[in-house]
């Protein structure tokens, strides 16, 4: 028998990081590389700004720093959740779908994920211009070639795959973290110690139900995505701390920065006001880290969800290819553009994780069928459930995503259960 093509096969599978196929066990990782990587992605500048957002609205002690908690508990088990499957089955949240949304309805999924991470790729590189602008005085005439430089060279290791990601994050995530600290050191010596730092008094007014939307909201699309490196956890406790560490304390902790930052200088942005404390090179040492650890993570997202909707094995090529998107959209303005648009795709976003753990918990009990056995082509069970949780998610008050996600679960249960019990008789696409 010749054996030749298969071999060809797993060894192609496993160099581009098995973007259609579960992660086999030999290629799983420890805690100690996975958390470092999970921390680098949600080390992102786009949650200071959220920070910065909810800071001016509270109390520092016991009202906003509650509420980061609180904010931050919410999203870090969401995540964890979906990262403990993701461990379980080797599976990402693009490959889940296909049981959830069907073998053709999944592509919405992979449509919706991949979009959001091409927007936020080309926000992170119109960034770099702007900040390049504000820090150094680079002339607006050289934001282009800015722009260019940094697309694709922050790709260079979601290239690669998950072992240079990992590398990156072992050096740049404690960088940051010392920088970070060093930073608010200044900034609380500055202010005057804890009982100035109590006096400052709330500047604007914001709902506790929007304050948690905004923190919850900023980074759950990416938490629904954190399967595309759980999905290598060597267990399923291995994936639940290192999520909920990156999660929890990492994007909390970057919250935090925002909001003291804004307290005690007005601005949320700790590179900038690192610069403000006399620390530009420092500063800058931050900024290229932060953004580099961020932005592979999430063209590397892209790039699963690309091969996963055109059923290739060929994930580098998106990589390449979105990163060129990105290009595009970048030079055509979009970060001035895109923000809005895409915390309003974070209402959109959560729902998809609702479906797929009630599928996984609910339907399933812990156990999904092979990837490769029959599936329909269209569970609509999970297409109504997330169409009607989304619509929810939208138009209700409270914390839009957190609505999104329950929603879904009780939807998709009752649908599964009651009205599409029969929606698993196989239907070959």
């Amino acid at each position: 028998m010749n054996t030749t093509k298969p071999d060809l096969t797993v060894q192609t599978s496993a160099s581009e990081d098995y973007p259609l196929s579960p992660v086999p066990e030999s290629s799983r990782k420890s805690l100690w590389s996975l958390t470092p990587l999970l921390m680098g992605f949600t080390l992102y500048s786009g949650t200071l700004f959220a920070g910065g957002l909810v800071g001016p609205a509270y109390r520092f002690w016991p009202d906003l720093i509650t509420i980061i908690l609180v904010g931050n508990l919410i999203l870090g088990t969401y995540a964890s959740a979906l990262s403990y499957i993701a461990a379980k089955t080797g599976l990402n949240t693009v490959l889940m779908a296909q049981f959830s949304f069907g073998k053709i309805g999944s592509r919405w999924v992979d449509f919706i994920l991949g979009f959001t991470q091409i927007g936020w790729y080309a926000w992170g590189s119109a960034l770099m211009a702007e900040l390049a602008n504000k820090l150094l005085g680079v002339p607006a005439s050289w934001n282009w070639l800015i722009i260019l430089f940094f697309t694709y060279f922050f790709c260079i290791t979601a290239y690669i795959g998950y072992r240079a990601m990992d590398w990156l994050s072992r050096i740049a995530v404690p960088a940051m973290l010392i920088l970070m600290c060093w930073s608010l050191a200044i900034a609380f010596a500055k202010v005057g110690g804890w009982e100035s730092l109590q006096s400052i008094q709330p500047t604007k007014e914001l709902g506790l139900g929007e304050a948690l939307t905004i923190i919850v909201g900023t980074f759950v699309s990416g938490g629904t995505q954190a399967t595309n490196w759980s999905r290598f956890a060597n267990s399923g406790k291995t994936a639940l701390i290192s999520t909920f560490s990156a999660f929890l304390f990492a994007n909390g902790f970057l919250i935090f920065c925002g909001s003291f930052c804004a307290l005690v200088y007005g601005n949320e942005d700790i590179v900038q006001v690192m610069v403000i404390q006399g620390l530009l090179f420092w500063g800058l040492v931050l900024l290229f880290f932060n953004m580099w650890t961020t932005q592979d993570n999430t063209i590397y997202a892209f790039s699963v969800a690309g091969a996963h909707f055109f059923r290739s094995n060929k994930r580098t090529a998106f990589v390449l290819g979105g990163a060129t998107a990105a290009l595009i959209l970048a030079w055509g303005g979009i970060y001035n553009l895109l923000i809005p648009y895409l915390i309003l795709l974070g209402t959109f976003i959560p729902p998809i994780g609702g479906v797929i753990m009630a599928d996984y918990w609910l339907i399933n009990r812990q156990e999904f069928p092979a990837l490769d056995s029959r599936q329909p082509a269209f569970n609509w069970a999970g297409i109504i459930a997330y169409v009607l949780a989304s619509a929810i998610a939208y138009l209700s008050p409270g914390i839009k995503p957190i609505n999104g996600i329950i929603s879904a679960i009780v939807l998709y249960f009752i649908l599964r259960r009651f009205i599409f019990r029969s929606h698993h008789r196989p239907i070959e696409n």
